[in-house]
Parts: C-alpha cells; structure tokens; sequence
C-alpha cells in the first residue's frame, strides 16, 4: 500500500494536455470528490464549495478570464471550481453555530466552549480578523488542503489532473455570480481543477530536493 501510494505521488504532474475524447466515470470522480470531503480542516469547519462543470460551453465561460488554465479546462473531462466562505466563518456567525449542531452533531454546552475557542484563535492566536481578505484568504487556505488529497486521488486511480490559479480573481468572481449563480457575497475562488486523461506521457521526470536538503531533526 506504501508503495502504490508513493507511485500515485511520483506519477502526479500539472497536466497540460488532455485527450478530449476521455471522459472520467461518474464513480471514478465520485471517489476525486469524496478525498476532498473527508479532508480535514481547520476545526473541522470544511470552508469549501465545489462547483463541478462538465459542459464544454459552461467550462468556456467559467475560464473566460483565465491566462493559465484554458486549454486545459477545455481539453478536461471535469473542471472543478472550489470556493471559500468569507464572512460566515466568524466565530459565533449563525452559519457556524448551525454546522456544530447539524453537521458535527455537537451538544449546545460544546458548541459555545468550541465557539469561545474559536474566537480566541482568530482574534488573538493567528489575528485573522484584521479584515475580510484575512479572513477570506486564511479560509481559502484550508482548501488547499482538500486540493492535495484530491490530486492525490486522482493519480491513484489514472486520472491527470492540472491545479489552476492562473486567472484575474475579480473579473472570474463576476461570471461566477452572474452565469453560475455563485452568491459572492458568501464565496470567493480559491483555485481551478482540471481532471481527465493525458494526451501521451508525462513531458519530463519527477524532480525533488533530497530529504535530508529540507527536513531538520531536533
């Protein structure tokens, strides 16, 4: 298992160029979504939306304002759009109250001292209230997370897949809300994923730092 999983590592590459005529399974990329579910974050709150697109014409319009990711958008079989939340990730916002109770199926004692916890994290641990892009980008950051372990997912089944940030952030926030539907208010993007099947191999071989470059024991 050790080895399959650091083969399916060794085999992930930014793909640039899919075979159109690949489409993924419905449960193959079923079990892409379900890595990115069941991925931790921070106090388990899971600040991501994903906006799967598979339409060819939808997917155009999604990457209308993308210098670095239309291509393959378009040659992709699935195109993935994960979202943060914004302001509803206060401590005490009445959408974080719900999760508690609906989703971690908390008791109310637990969730105001997990409320009270939370607060102290984001006002005076890691002051992420400053203002809304604080907020807004230490949320995005806990997608990256979900990001890895669906890459990760994808290769270990044979799926290619290619992350995207190569995109004017506000202008591609207006087609989100105006063709897609996405309330702006509540989200921002965090980042673009394409999925499908490489045309050929992988153009060059894995490099990385050796281990004993970057990790420090103490």
């Amino acid at each position: 298992m050790k080895d399959k999983f650091l083969e399916a590592m060794w085999n992930r590459y930014a793909c640039k160029e899919f075979d159109e005529s690949r489409i993924v399974g419905k449960e193959d990329f079923e079990f892409i979504l379900e890595a990115g579910r069941l991925s931790p974050s921070s106090f388990g709150f899971e600040p991501w939306e994903f906006l799967v697109i598979t339409d060819p014409k939808r997917r155009l319009e999604a990457t209308e304002h993308s210098w670095g990711g239309r291509d393959r958008a378009m040659g992709a079989s699935h195109l993935l759009v994960v979202l943060n939340r914004k302001d509803d990730l206060r401590a005490g916002s009445e959408y974080l109250d719900g999760f508690m109770k609906d989703v971690q199926k908390l008791p109310q004692d637990i969730i105001e001292m997990k409320s009270g916890a939370f607060k102290n994290f984001q006002e005076d641990d890691f002051k992420i209230l400053e203002s809304e892009r604080t907020l807004t980008d230490w949320a995005g950051k806990q997608t990256y997370i979900a990001m890895g372990n669906m890459l990760t997912a994808g290769s270990v089944i044979g799926v290619n897949s290619c992350p995207i940030e190569g995109f004017h952030r506000e202008k591609t926030l207006e087609v989100l809300d105006e063709k897609f539907n996405i309330d702006t208010e509540k989200f921002d993007i965090a980042y673009m994923l394409a999925f499908g099947y490489a045309k050929g191999d992988a153009p060059f071989k894995k490099t990385r730092r050796e281990m004993g470059d970057f990790v420090h024991f103490d």
